[in-house]
């Protein structure tokens, strides 16, 4: 699905230098490099914090701490998701309000946020699901028009632009909190885990650099509870090299998606990845619809001839065990639990060459005959 050793062959000389640097310097937690990279996503993202951390789930759970949420208090956001969203909203005690998704975007419906609000909600989590965003500047409307915090899981869609009634906005930078993921197969993926939270708003920016070093704005003087959740000075030197390579990361990926779309747009059975008109789509996955009932059979079908195809996500999240204490067994998202039989995503990476593209399009298209 993804070809990371190619990439790393492609960027080894400056990699490898920068690897060895920091292994040279011996600061290999909060080093130069974390500092440098920090510095670096303010000036691509245009904005004035990025707090590094652990992972892209650490990012998420640091940005509810730092708004404050009480036990009990309700997150609105999406079940056609990596666990990872509404997995923090549990951990903290908090009510997960779980909403559809519209069938050709897979990204949150507006309309069913807002007729989910309750006296009780404090916070919309929109995900920017497979690379492009959700419709952002209608649910920062409803956010506004509710008192609501907006936090953006951007963990799939770094890089990528909206446009906004201000002109054009990276995700991520549009809600009170963006997170972010730096796992090795994001668009800018390292060669471990590593996550962000990204903001605009100078109290929420304390909170979150308190929240992922031990509650500490000052070494051993504790203010609060925290964690201990750090983006790694070797991590950081790797992403210092692929930054700069982002933009063309993702244009790359748009590159193997448009063949995609000119390859299967004429089959009847398949539906093509929908477009936020308003988002870029940076093709974090390239995910089809496979109708009547075919998707797995094309699946297996595709593992014959050694092509690589995944189902992201094969349970919706309100059908998962973990979540049955907030979810009743009647409760039912028609569009979520449609697309857990649909989706059938195909590689999409950085590397793809013209013959692998050819020779995914005719293993497809030899399916439908």
């Amino acid at each position: 699905m993804v070809d990371l050793q190619t990439q790393y062959h492609r960027l080894k000389t400056e990699i490898d230098t920068a690897m060895q640097e920091v292994i040279e310097s011996s600061a290999f937690i909060n080093g130069p490099a974390v500092k440098q990279f920090q510095s670096g996503m303010v000036e691509y993202l245009n904005v004035k914090h990025i707090i590094t951390c652990g992972n892209g789930t650490d990012a998420l759970q640091a940005a509810l701490v730092a708004l404050d949420l009480q036990p009990g208090d309700e997150v609105i956001t999406t079940a056609f998701t990596f666990i990872a969203t509404v997995e923090v909203i549990g951990l903290l005690n908090l009510k997960p309000i779980l909403v559809d998704v519209d069938l050709n975007t897979y990204n949150l419906i507006p309309k069913q946020v807002e007729a989910a609000i309750t006296p009780k909600t404090k916070a919309i989590i929109p995900v920017h699901l497979f690379g492009q965003g959700a419709d952002m500047n209608r649910l920062k409307e409803i956010a506004n028009k509710y008192n609501l915090f907006l936090v953006e899981d951007g963990a799939q869609s770094l890089g990528a632009c909206y446009k906004t009634e201000g002109g054009s906005s990276k995700l991520g930078t549009i809600g009170d909190i963006g997170c972010t993921s730096f796992f090795p197969s994001k668009n800018l993926g390292c060669f471990g885990d590593g996550g962000a939270c990204i903001t605009n708003n100078d109290k929420l920016a304390e909170k979150l650099r308190m929240f992922v070093n031990h509650g500490a704005k000052v070494k051993y003087y504790h203010k609060t509870i925290g964690v201990n959740s750090r983006l790694d000075t070797l991590q950081a030197a790797i992403l210092n090299v692929k930054l700069p390579h982002l933009d063309d990361f993702n244009q790359r990926r748009q590159k193997v998606a448009g063949f995609y779309d000119s390859a299967f747009g004429d089959i009847e059975e398949i539906v093509l990845p929908g477009r936020n008109p308003e988002s870029e789509h940076v093709f974090h996955q390239y995910v089809l619809r496979i109708k009547n009932g075919k998707r797995d059979d094309l699946r297996e079908w595709l593992g014959k001839k050694a092509i690589p195809a995944m189902v992201y996500y094969p349970v919706a999240l309100h059908r998962q065990e973990a979540f049955s204490k907030w979810i009743t067994d009647d409760f039912s998202l028609p569009n979520s639990e449609q697309l857990t039989r649909e989706v059938l995503a195909l590689p999409v990476h950085t590397e793809m060459t013209t013959e692998q593209l050819e020779y995914i399009r005719e293993g497809v298209l030899s399916f439908f005959g």
